[in-house]
């Protein structure tokens, strides 16, 4: 057998192929190779393949596929026994190509590579041929699967359009619902615009009312910020009252008990001094002194009349300080601005109380100056001079205000002056049973 096989490649050895071993062949013959490749000793392989001897057969046909083809087309030592190997392992299709026939069920790619390996008479024309006959069959199948393919493309055209016929019949009825839907849209919109409008020329009007009620209510606001200054001046007003009261009555005397008390005094002293005026005698009146005559050293007529003095006149002002239980009060910086206005407000002050202090010495009088709370730029260190009750008006209260509060806290009655040039104080304190003197007046007076 081995005679056969040497003679073998010596009758073929001179053929050759026209053209490159094809793709499906020369795979089969690589597997030809590998699998005779494990039945040889590392010594039978030539020197470059012995490095892959341990490898698995699948692993070699993997890594030392180019190789093993090398090492078959150029040793023909190695060619041949890889050609036992296969006479070994595919007796009937080793023996159908020595014949010279190739068995007809076999696959035409196995009979090319194993005439390929054994190198029969006319191998090559059997490698051309079945090469040739594994190209149409892979044209064939090829052209098998393509007009499979063409036919499934067929298909999924035909679904393609039947699915773009009806998914365009479907986006053609949602398009005239949202045709429709957009007119509809439209005609909201031009809705919503006549509403927007209308609703912005209802916010402009309402935002005018709006401004005109807030003017309003500022100027109600305002109003009412004054009245309610107005009633918290007089609501203190009735506290300090009100507590005066309570202090009097725990010291076992009521404000209405005093000021009664004090009104007593007053007529007691006006009839005290009415009777030091008139010189009238101790006793009582005789019915013989109502007979109207003149008496030795007795005023007349005449001399009564030449008693009457100008309102301008300082002599008014100390009759009026004459009078019992007189209250002197004093509108301090309108006297002090209408004497000496150039000067500080400082020592305006300083110099009229020195005044009053001395006024006060000399008549007895109580002497009351109220000075304007808003001239001051700092509490004032002040120590009020002998004889001289001296006042400043709270922050919010002017000092006419308590000029009128102080004439109102007097019982009726009682001999008030009040040293003023404001009409308006003048006016009021007229009213209330005061008497106004201006402030010319008591200038003249204290000078």
């Amino acid at each position: 057998m081995v005679e056969t096989a040497d003679a073998e490649p010596d009758d073929g050895a001179a053929e050759t192929l026209d053209r490159p071993l094809p793709d499906g062949v020369r795979r089969r013959v690589v597997q030809i190779v590998s699998d005779g490749f494990g039945g040889l000793t590392v010594a039978e392989l030539p020197a470059q393949l012995r490095q892959y001897a341990r490898f698995a057969p699948n692993r070699r046909a993997k890594f030392a596929g180019n190789a093993m083809a090398a090492a078959l087309e150029t040793d023909p030592l190695f060619r041949q026994r890889i050609g036992e190997k296969l006479r070994e392992a595919q007796p009937e299709l080793c023996g159908a190509l020595d014949s010279g026939a190739a068995p007809p069920a076999a696959d035409p790619l196995d009979v090319a590579a194993a005439a390929y390996v054994l190198r029969p008479a006319d191998w090559a024309k059997l490698v051309t041929a079945a090469g040739e006959e594994a190209q149409r069959a892979d044209a064939e199948r090829a052209g098998e699967e393509s007009r499979a393919e063409l036919e499934r493309l067929r298909e999924e055209l035909e679904r393609a359009r039947e699915l773009t016929r009806s998914e365009t019949e479907r986006l053609r009825t949602e398009l005239d619902a949202a045709r429709k839907e957009t007119d509809v849209l439209h005609r909201k919109l031009r809705a919503a615009h006549s509403d927007v409008k209308r609703g912005e020329a209802a916010l402009r009007k309402a935002v005018g009312e709006i401004e005109a009620v807030r003017a309003e209510g500022q100027a109600q606001v305002s109003a009412a910020e004054s009245e309610s200054r107005r009633l918290k001046s007089r609501l203190a007003e009735t506290e300090a009252a009100l507590e005066a009261a309570r202090r009097a009555a725990r010291e076992g005397r009521s404000v209405e008990d005093m000021r009664v008390r004090l009104l007593l005094d007053t007529v007691l002293d006006a009839a005290q001094g009415l009777r030091r005026e008139l010189a009238l005698p101790p006793v009582s009146v005789r019915p013989a002194e109502t007979v109207d005559a003149v008496e030795p050293g007795r005023m007349t007529p005449k001399d009564i009349a030449t008693r009457a003095l100008s309102e301008h006149d300082p002599a008014v002002l100390d009759q009026l300080l004459a009078l019992p239980q007189a209250h002197l009060v004093v509108d301090g910086y309108n006297v002090t601005k209408t004497g000496y206005p150039q000067m500080p407000l400082e020592k305006q002050r300083l110099r009229l109380l020195g005044q009053l202090s001395a006024l006060a010495a000399q008549t007895g009088a109580e002497v009351t100056c109220v000075f304007d709370g808003a001239e001051l730029a700092a509490p004032v260190l002040l120590a009020p001079p002998r004889g001289v009750r001296v006042l400043f008006s709270k922050p919010g209260v002017t000092a006419d205000e308590l000029i009128r509060q102080l004439v109102r806290a007097e019982p009726p009655g009682r001999p008030v002056i009040v040293a003023s040039t404001d009409r308006e104080v003048a006016d009021g304190i007229a009213k209330a049973g005061a008497r106004p003197v201006a402030s010319a007046v008591l200038l003249k007076r204290l000078s």
